[in-house]
C-alpha cells in the first residue's frame, strides 16, 4: 500500500475531533471473556491490603487510594478502592486493537486514562473510526471502524487517534468539518450523509507519515462506487451491528471445526495446501482462505495476534494469571467469525478505488472553499449536559 504524497486531505481535516487511545495502566482489566474479569475482581477484593496493592499494580495515575469520578454511563463505585471496592463492575465490550473484541472492567478507579469523552458519546448510533499506526512498507489498512468502544491499540507502529462519527449521543452533531458535507453534496449531485463520508474514508484511506490521508475524487461515479464499497467494508468490520446480518463467506465457504480443539492449545499454524488452520495438537479448522491467514495490520498477522493474546503465559501470582483452565467454546465461535471477517475484509480491500490519474478535491480546494482549516471548536469535545455523572466519593460531577 503506497503512501500518499499529493495534497490529499487528512482524516484530521475531515473529522476534526479526535481522542488519544485509552491507557489502562494494567493489563488485567481486559480479558477475552467476562467470567475471567469477575474472577480477577473477586481475587483483588478478597486480598489483604498489602496484597491488594501489589495485585492492583499502582501507577503514578492510579493507586488503590485514588479518588476519581465514575465513567459516563457506568454505575460503578467512586469511593477509594482501598476503603470500599463495591460490587464487581459489569464488564463491557471493548475493541482491543484491530479485529479483536474483548471485555473491560469499566471502573475509572482501575484505568489510568479512560478517555471519558469517548464514553460520553458511546451508544447504539455511534461509529468509532480508529487510525492505525503508520509502519513504512508494511501491509494493512490505514483506517478501521468499530461499533464498540475501542482502546485504539495498534499492533505495530505509533497508535493512531480515535474519531467518533458523532460528537453527541443519539447520532447528533456529526464530527465533520463544518461546510464539508454540503460542499460534497453539491460537487457529487447527491446527498452526502456523515456515514457516507466515513464509508468513503474506510474504502479510500491511505497511510502517510503525516497521518491517515483520505483522497477525495472529483468524479461523482468514482465517489459513489467508493462509498458503496466502504459501506460493505464497514458492515464487515462492525460485524453486522448495523445491518443485523453477521458476516458470512459466499458460496458455502464457511469455516468449520473439522477436528476438536485441544483443551490448552499452545500454537497456531496454517496448512496452505489443505486451507486448514491447525490449532495445538490435533485441532483443525477448515476451510480457511489464505487471505484470512495472511491478513495483517501494521505488518502483524491478525490470527496469530488474536491467538497469542489468549494463550501467552502470564506470571504466576498476578491477576493476569487468572484465566480459563481450558479453551472455552465461545473462543472457538469467535475464532470462526474472525476468520470470516478477515477473509471478507481482504477480498473487499482488493476492490479499493483506483485514484491514480483521477482529478482530486485537494486540501487547497477545501481551503479555497472555506472548509479548511476547521474551527478550533470543532476540535474540542461537545458539551453533553443531558445526563448526570457521579464524581469522586459520590459527589455530583461538574461537566
Amino acid at each position: 500500500m503506497r503512501a500518499v504524497t499529493d495534497d490529499a486531505p487528512l482524516l484530521d481535516d475531515l473529522m476534526p475531533w479526535s481522542v488519544a487511545p485509552l491507557r489502562t495502566g494494567r493489563d488485567w482489566v481486559i480479558a477475552p471473556d467476562a467470567r475471567t474479569l469477575r474472577a480477577r475482581w473477586d481475587a483483588l477484593v478478597r486480598a489483604r491490603d498489602e496484597e491488594r496493592e501489589a495485585l492492583f499494580r499502582p501507577t503514578r495515575a492510579r493507586t488503590t487510594a485514588s479518588a476519581v469520578a465514575a465513567l459516563p454511563g457506568q454505575r460503578t463505585g467512586t469511593a477509594r478502592l482501598a476503603r470500599d471496592p463495591g460490587p464487581c463492575p459489569e464488564p463491557v465490550r471493548l475493541a482491543h486493537g484491530p479485529f479483536d473484541e474483548q471485555w473491560l472492567l469499566p471502573d475509572h478507579r482501575l484505568l489510568d486514562a479512560a478517555r471519558p469523552e469517548l464514553w460520553r458519546v458511546a451508544d447504539g448510533r455511534q461509529w468509532f473510526a480508529v487510525e492505525q499506526g503508520y509502519v513504512p512498507r508494511e501491509p494493512g489498512p490505514a483506517l478501521l471502524v468499530t461499533a464498540v468502544l475501542p482502546d485504539g491499540r495498534s499492533p505495530a507502529g505509533r497508535p493512531g487517534r480515535i474519531r467518533p462519527l458523532y460528537r453527541r449521543p443519539g447520532g447528533r452533531e456529526p464530527n465533520v468539518a463544518p461546510g464539508l458535507l454540503p460542499l460534497l453534496a453539491e460537487r457529487y449531485g447527491t446527498g452526502v450523509a456523515p456515514e457516507d463520508l466515513l464509508a468513503w474514508a474506510v474504502a479510500a484511506a491511505r497511510p502517510s507519515p503525516a497521518g491517515c490521508a483520505v483522497p477525495l475524487p472529483a468524479d461523482p461515479d468514482l465517489w459513489a462506487a467508493g462509498v458503496a464499497l466502504g459501506h460493505r467494508m464497514a458492515d464487515v468490520q462492525l460485524r453486522g451491528a448495523r445491518s443485523g446480518r453477521r458476516p458470512r463467506l459466499p458460496g458455502g465457504r464457511r469455516p468449520y471445526v473439522r477436528a476438536a480443539l485441544p483443551e490448552r492449545p499452545d500454537r497456531l499454524a496454517y496448512d496452505a495446501d489443505e486451507e486448514a488452520l491447525l490449532v495445538g495438537d490435533g485441532g483443525r479448522i477448515a476451510p480457511v482462505p489464505a487471505e484470512a491467514w495472511e491478513y495483517r495490520v501494521g505488518g502483524v498477522r491478525m490470527l496469530e495476534l488474536w491467538f497469542g493474546r489468549r494463550t501467552a503465559p502470564a506470571a504466576p501470582g498476578t491477576l493476569e494469571a487468572i484465566r480459563p483452565g481450558r479453551w472455552p467454546q465461545e473462543w472457538t465461535s469467535e475464532l470462526l467469525e474472525l476468520i470470516t471477517v478477515l477473509a471478507l475484509q481482504a477480498g473487499l480491500e482488493a476492490e479499493r478505488p483506483d485514484l491514480s490519474g483521477a482529478e482530486r478535491l485537494t486540501r487547497a480546494a477545501l481551503r479555497a472553499a472555506g472548509v479548511l482549516p476547521a474551527p478550533a471548536a470543532a476540535r474540542r469535545p461537545a458539551s453533553v449536559l443531558d445526563r448526570s455523572e457521579e464524581g469522586p466519593e459520590g459527589q455530583l460531577a461538574l461537566l
